[in-house]
């Protein structure tokens, strides 16, 4: 009555269509999440947290509990008021009369509504099974009503209803008429004509009206929050929520239809309670409207109670619910509903129901839209295991369903979904950061996955452009435990690119009983969190390290993203220090160092690889076209003080490109300086990094027009955005002892030249470089001051014959002996652009 009163027919069966329409896209999502697996004790929230995970689910399992309870003292309200109503003294009279005797006051309306609240926890604290008996009963008493007033319609003759309504004077009397199936009523009440609720003294709109009537139609929900109470709930919630929803709305547009042919405006509009005066057995639908609005507050109550154990029982709000997980003897919980029945208590002092209807439905409308938007991502995720046996619903109409919670919400109500939805976001905030990680599987992972293999068959290698080379990284790790702040360093270094932490494990499968691999990966992506890196670990079985190496090389990555450069420690005679246990991520008091990695290996012990092999995956890499970066001393770089210290001298990056193995050959334009001078500028744009400054040293001879090489150089800087600092070092006595050693040996380094892509090769260069001049260039280096944060420095091609490898790596490292965090680099594609 009060819903057509104001909205007329016409706009009344639009509401109608429209909550029906929003409840029906829900309902198909319901039913397709509950018809997907086993369904535990939470109803909506149990679907939901298992869908979109513990933030959304915990979030939205809040809301539908406050909904619960706002909705079972809106019913218990409009309990009291139907009461009030009945057997409440009149407006103006002191004393009651007949059956009009209980006084009416905020006060003793809230001592009503106490009452039968009370009424609702004992039913609910005996548990499920009493209430399933009280809720059929009152179907029962329903059904009888319902059946009874369709025949009062046709039975009843025309009558004069009188109304008593409230005003400043006292009370004002009324007369509303039941006229019988008339057209004539039926033609003035086909339009709307909004005017002031007399329970309220409020103004009524489209939205306001609405959001009262909806309320009548959340009862959708109260088969799956009784999910933990049934036995067999992905039977029953389709079909007997299917079921309520169509009965429901067939009911609603036939009485709205009678209403509006047989009563007049007024009797609509100022007597809610008018069928009472047409029945023809009028207490009869006084029983009829008290058990409903009963049976409508327990389910509320029993709902909201089982909502909170449920998130008690998944501990997402750790002790603060802690007391709600108790239950009885026979598994009912019993605090929760306490608690519920007290919430419910403190809602109840609002006073009026119309009052707190747009907030209730705004709740509701906001967990309706949820659960369709976990059935849309489950949907879009297209996991195999996403076969529900109700197959009548679409992504079309998860979406539509979406749409239409989201309209109805801010047309209902602007400032409540407004604050529904800023509550929402705290609490999803809150249990992301607090809430501990759960085992239920996260529908963001199954989404991701399928959009990023979706984009990685877009990445076309076939595309790639010098203009976007970023860095892909593979660093191999023996132990983490050694390697912590290079792990780090390299992180700097791969400017948004991959970056794939390998391991080689030298073992041999046929030996073993199972994978021993797969214990180790949790360890590996614990330190990968801990360390806070962008990184994939990519571990692997060989027979030896450089074998290992070659497969993580052909077989990392996917698709375009693959590693394009190798990074190793370097190999020297230093004894490994255990970084990680002084690594600030596992310093803290509150945290252990639990990672299952080994002890890091005894300086006598032997190593896992021979100097030959080492420097034979130098080799592999290169001929695989992937470039290369040796880190030597990168352990001792404390980049937290190195980079927060006093400005003056501002941290600096040193870079020689040019190959100090080969002075004859020095050149500062080919491929692998370039590539040299690309990495210290991104290491240099690197967040951290930032206030350091490039220094870049131009080594030069007397009477080689050293002013023209810095000009050359500084317009090549120019033209590739590089901002650096050049300084002029004089190596005349560096080359002079190279060339005393020249003459001395048979054969000239012009006769083993070759040029392979534009690459300086000289295999037989180790044979003709003396120790004295590698210390020599080691010195100069050494000599440049301030002492610079990390070096990056040419590394030449190893030697075409394998038997010089020994030989090579000893230069290197005499080469980069004292130095501090240096890095050794060869490059061998073209990474730098001056084009737009």
């Amino acid at each position: 009555g009060f819903v057509v009163g104001h909205a007329g027919l016409y706009q009344a069966l639009a509401m109608f269509a429209v909550a029906y329409f929003i409840i029906g896209m829900t309902v198909l999502s319901v039913c397709a999440i509950a018809t997907n697996g086993a369904l535990d004790a939470g109803g909506a929230y149990y679907m939901i947290s298992r869908a979109l995970g513990p933030e959304f689910g915990g979030s939205i399992g809040i809301m539908f509990f406050l909904a619960n309870v706002c909705g079972s003292a809106l019913y218990v309200l409009g309990l009291v008021e139907a009461v009030v109503d009945s057997f409440g003294i009149p407006p103006g009279q002191e004393v009651g009369t007949g059956i009009h005797v209980l006084p009416q006051s905020y006060w003793y309306e809230l001592l009503y509504g106490t009452v039968l609240l009370a009424l609702c926890l004992l039913v609910c604290l005996v548990g499920a099974s009493i209430y399933a008996k009280a809720t059929f009963l009152i179907f029962l008493i329903v059904a009888a009503v319902l059946g009874t007033i369709l025949v009062s319609f046709f039975a009843t003759r025309p009558l004069k209803v009188p109304i008593r309504l409230p005003n400043s004077n006292g009370t004002e009397t009324d007369n509303g008429f039941f006229t019988g199936f008339s057209l004539r009523t039926l033609r003035d009440n086909l339009g709307g004509e909004y005017g002031v609720d007399y329970t309220t003294g409020q103004m009524m709109s489209f939205s306001s009206v609405f959001a009262v009537m909806f309320n009548g139609c959340t009862g959708i929900m109260a088969g799956s929050n009784m999910s933990g109470d049934l036995k067999r709930p992905s039977y029953s919630i389709p079909r007997g929520t299917i079921s309520a929803v169509l009965f429901t709305y067939l009911v609603y547009n036939l009485l709205a239809f009678f209403m509006c042919a047989t009563c007049n405006r007024i009797l609509l509009q100022k007597d809610y309670g008018f069928l009472r005066d047409i029945s023809i057995f009028p207490p009869l639908v006084t029983v009829g409207i008290y058990a409903a609005t009963l049976s409508a507050a327990m389910s509320n109550l029993i709902g909201a109670s089982r909502i909170l154990y449920a998130l008690a029982r998944d501990d997402l709000f750790g002790r603060a619910l802690s007391l709600a997980k108790k239950t009885s003897a026979s598994g009912n919980p019993v605090m929760a509903v306490v608690l519920s029945w007290l919430v419910v208590q403190v809602v109840l002092f609002s006073g009026k129901l119309n009052t707190i209807a747009s907030v209730v439905t705004t709740f509701f409308l906001l967990v309706y839209a949820t659960v369709n938007l976990a059935c849309l991502a489950l949907e879009w995720a297209s996991a195999p295991n996403f076969r529900p046996t109700f197959r009548y619903f679409t992504w079309h109409t998860c979406l539509l369903g979406i749409a239409g919670c989201c309209v109805m919400m801010f047309l209902i109500s602007p400032v409540s979904a407004s604050a529904s939805l800023g509550f929402l976001l705290l609490l999803l905030l809150a249990l992301h950061y607090l809430s501990p990680s759960s085992t239920w599987g996260y529908i963001s992972q199954a989404l991701i996955f399928h959009q990023v293999r979706k984009y990685l068959l877009m990445l076309d290698v076939r595309k790639d452009h010098v203009k976007f080379w970023r860095p892909q990284m593979l660093l191999m790790v023996q132990n983490p435990r050694g390697s912590a702040r290079l792990i780090d360093f390299v992180n700097d270094l791969k400017k948004s690119g991959l970056y794939v932490l390998g391991h080689v494990e030298l073992q041999d499968l046929d030996m073993l009983p199972s994978d021993p691999l797969q214990s180790q990966q949790e360890s590996w992506l614990s330190l990968v969190d801990k360390l806070n890196v962008k990184a994939f670990v990519s571990l692997t079985l060989a027979p030896s390290v450089r074998h290992g190496v070659r497969q993580l090389l052909f077989t990392s990555g996917l698709g375009g993203m693959r590693p394009n450069t190798l990074v190793l420690g370097f190999y020297d005679d230093e004894a490994p220090q255990d970084g990680l246990a002084r690594h600030p991520a596992f310093t803290s008091a509150r945290e252990e160092v639990p990672l299952g990695f080994p002890p890091l290996r005894a300086p006598t012990a032997p190593k896992l690889l021979s100097a030959r092999e080492y420097v034979g995956i130098v080799a592999d890499a290169l001929k695989m076209l992937r470039n290369v970066l040796l880190a030597r001393q990168l352990e001792s770089l404390d980049k937290a003080w190195e980079l927060r210290r006093a400005a003056n001298p501002a941290p600096t990056i040193h870079v020689w490109p040019v190959n100090l193995l080969r002075p004859d050959s020095a050149r500062y334009a080919d491929t692998c300086s370039l590539f040299l001078l690309q990495m210290a500028c991104v290491l240099n744009m690197a967040r951290a990094w930032r206030r350091a400054r490039l220094r870049l040293f131009l080594c030069v001879e007397a009477g080689t027009m050293p002013h023209a090489q810095e000009e050359k150089l500084r317009q090549l800087l120019k033209d590739l955005r590089i901002q650096a600092q050049i300084q002029l070092v004089p190596w005349d006595a560096i080359t002079r002892l190279h060339w005393q050693t020249c003459q001395g040996s048979p054969g000239g380094p012009a006769e083993e030249e070759e040029e392979e892509e534009g690459v300086v090769n000289f295999p037989t260069n180790t044979t003709q470089v003396s120790d004295e001049y590698v210390c020599a260039a080691n010195k100069l280096v050494l000599e440049q001051s301030p002492a610079p944060t990390v070096r990056f420095l040419y590394l030449p091609r190893p030697p075409a014959d394998t038997s010089l490898y020994p030989l090579y790596l000893h230069q290197l490292e005499l080469l980069t002996r004292g130095l501090g965090p240096t890095v050794l680099v060869h490059g061998v594609s073209a990474v730098t652009s001056t084009q737009l």
